[in-house]
C-alpha cells in the first residue's frame, strides 16, 4: 500500500501530525497551560468591564454585532467597542486553549489525562460562548448573567487543575495529610461554591444591571442578600484558618501551608474590597477588583485541596529533554 501523503495526514489528523515532529518540554506544557488559565481569568474581568460601563447591549444581537454587520459599527459608539472587544477575547482564549491542548497531545510520553483536560476546557469555553449570546438576544437576563458567571468559573476550574497536573505524574494520587484534613478541604471548596452563588445573587439583584436601560433584576432584596453573601464569606474565612492550623498541628508540607497561607491572604484583600465596596455603595472600580478577587479567591482554594495529595512522576517514563523544545527528525 502506499502512504497517505504527508499533507493529506495533517488534515485529516493534525494534532498527531504535529505530535509526530514536535516535542514540548515539560516547562512549554506548563507554560500553555498557565496561559489557558490566566485567559480564563482575563475573560471574566473584561466581560465584568462590559457589565459595569452598561455596555452588555453595545453589540445588540448575536452571533452579528447587528442584525445587518459582524462587526461593531461606528454608530454604535463606546458601548459597541466595549462589548465586541470582549467578543474578540474570546478567540484570544480560544487561542490559549488550543495551545494547551496541542502543547498536551505533543508532550512525550503522551499524556491522555492533560489532553483530556484541555478538550474539557475547548467545550466549556464554546458552551460559555453559546450562554453569552442567549444572554444577549434575552437583553440581559440576570440568571442567564450568573449562569455565565458560573461557567466561566467552572472553566478557571479546570484550568487550574490542568495547570497543576502539568507538574506532575500520572501515577495514583497519594494523599500527603490525614483523611479529616482533606474532608476539611472539601467543606471548605463547599462553601467558597456557596459563596461565589450568593455572589452571583447580589449580582443579580444589585444595580450595575449591564445596559443604560431598564433591565430586569433579580426579585431579592439587596442589602439582604449582601448580608447573606457576607456571612458565607466569614464561614470560609473561618475554614481557611481552620484549614492553615490543622496544616501546621500535622506538620504538613511547607508547600501544602504555603497554599493555605495564600488562601488566607487572598481572603483578606477579597474581603475588604468587599466592605469597602458595599459602603460606598459599589463603585464600579472596586467591583471589578472585587470579581478578580473572586477568581483568585477560588483558584486558591482549588490549589489548596490540589496540594493535599500528589503523583509522582511515572519510572518507567523516559527523562525529557532539557532544552525548551525538540523538533523530530522523523
Amino acid at each position: 500500500m502506499h502512504k497517505a501523503p504527508i499533507t493529506i495526514g495533517a488534515v485529516l489528523n493534525p494534532l498527531a501530525y504535529i505530535a509526530s515532529r514536535w516535542t514540548p518540554s515539560p516547562r512549554i506544557v506548563q507554560r500553555a497551560a498557565f496561559a489557558a488559565l490566566l485567559m480564563s481569568v482575563a475573560i471574566v474581568v473584561t466581560g465584568g468591564a462590559v457589565r459595569l460601563t452598561e455596555s452588555g447591549l453595545g453589540c445588540d444581537t448575536w452571533p452579528k454585532c447587528t442584525s445587518d454587520s459582524l462587526i461593531v459599527t461606528q454608530e454604535q459608539g463606546f458601548h459597541g467597542a466595549v462589548e465586541f472587544t470582549n467578543r474578540m477575547l474570546t478567540y484570544v482564549l480560544s487561542a490559549a486553549v488550543g495551545w494547551c491542548i496541542i502543547a498536551a497531545r505533543s508532550a512525550k510520553p503522551l499524556r491522555r489525562s492533560l489532553t483530556k483536560l484541555g478538550w474539557l476546557q475547548f467545550f466549556i469555553v464554546m458552551g460559555n460562548a453559546v450562554l453569552g449570546g442567549i444572554t444577549v438576544l434575552t437583553g440581559l437576563n440576570p440568571y442567564s448573567v450568573a449562569g455565565h458567571f458560573l461557567l466561566a468559573t467552572a472553566l478557571i476550574t479546570v484550568t487550574t487543575v490542568t495547570w497543576q497536573r502539568t507538574r506532575e505524574g500520572d501515577t495514583a494520587p497519594r494523599p500527603r495529610v490525614p483523611g479529616p484534613v482533606r474532608k476539611l478541604s472539601w467543606g471548605l471548596i463547599a462553601t467558597t461554591l456557596l459563596l461565589i452563588a450568593a455572589g452571583t445573587v447580589v449580582t443579580g439583584s444589585g444595580p450595575h444591571a449591564g445596559d443604560s436601560s431598564e433591565i430586569k433584576r433579580m426579585p431579592f432584596d439587596w442589602s439582604a442578600t449582601a448580608h447573606v453573601h457576607a456571612i458565607s464569606a466569614w464561614v470560609v474565612c473561618a475554614l481557611a484558618v481552620a484549614m492553615w492550623l490543622v496544616l501546621r498541628v500535622v506538620d504538613a508540607p511547607a508547600d501544602t501551608r504555603a497554599r493555605a497561607r495564600d488562601l488566607l491572604v487572598v481572603l483578606l484583600a477579597q474581603g475588604a474590597v468587599g466592605y469597602v465596596q458595599y459602603f460606598t455603595h459599589v463603585p464600579e472600580a472596586l467591583v471589578a477588583t472585587h470579581m478578580l478577587g473572586s477568581c483568585l479567591v477560588w483558584i486558591a482554594v482549588v490549589r489548596v485541596a490540589l496540594s493535599l495529595r500528589e503523583r509522582t512522576a511515572d519510572a518507567a517514563a523516559p527523562a525529557p529533554a532539557p532544552e525548551d523544545a525538540r523538533l523530530s527528525t522523523v
